[in-house]
């Protein structure tokens, strides 16, 4: 069996996931927020939710979830409000939520096309396919 070499491209990829977890954080963690609250942020951009549907879509229990809303409430980036075509009680971003959301966008933007800057289009698909591909494979 090879020895793990720091040469190696999963030596490089576990390397550069680490760095940029946490280059990911650095946006949070100067505006006060939490790690995943970018993802309710996120998924909240697309659309207003029910409570339990963002529950669902985060896969977490209602129970870790309705703290997190409750601090982003008190922090003015989310409001409970009435969402889609029925009306039903919800939440949604407010307009400095939609600021913030739109800033950890572009963070990540800048972090992906770093990674991805110097490829084709067709590498970066093929690029993503393979990393697709090898997450499956790691999944049990």
């Amino acid at each position: 069996m090879a020895k793990p070499s720091p040469n190696s491209s999963l030596y490089q990829l576990i390397a550069a996931g680490q760095l940029a977890h946490k280059a990911l954080l650095v946006p949070l963690k100067e505006r006060g927020l939490e790690p995943g609250d970018d993802a309710l942020l996120f998924e909240l951009g697309r659309s207003g939710t029910t409570e339990q549907e963002l529950a669902e879509t985060l896969g977490l229990p209602f129970e870790m979830l309705e703290p997190r809303l409750i601090r982003l409430i008190d922090r003015d980036l989310i409001d409970r409000r009435a969402v889609g075509p029925e009306l039903v009680p919800g939440v949604a971003l407010t307009e400095r939520g939609i600021r913030i959301r739109n800033s950890l966008a572009d963070h990540w933007a800048q972090l992906e096309e770093a990674l991805l800057g110097e490829l084709k289009p067709k590498h970066r698909k093929r690029f993503g396919q393979i990393l697709r591909r090898f997450t499956d494979l790691l999944q049990f």
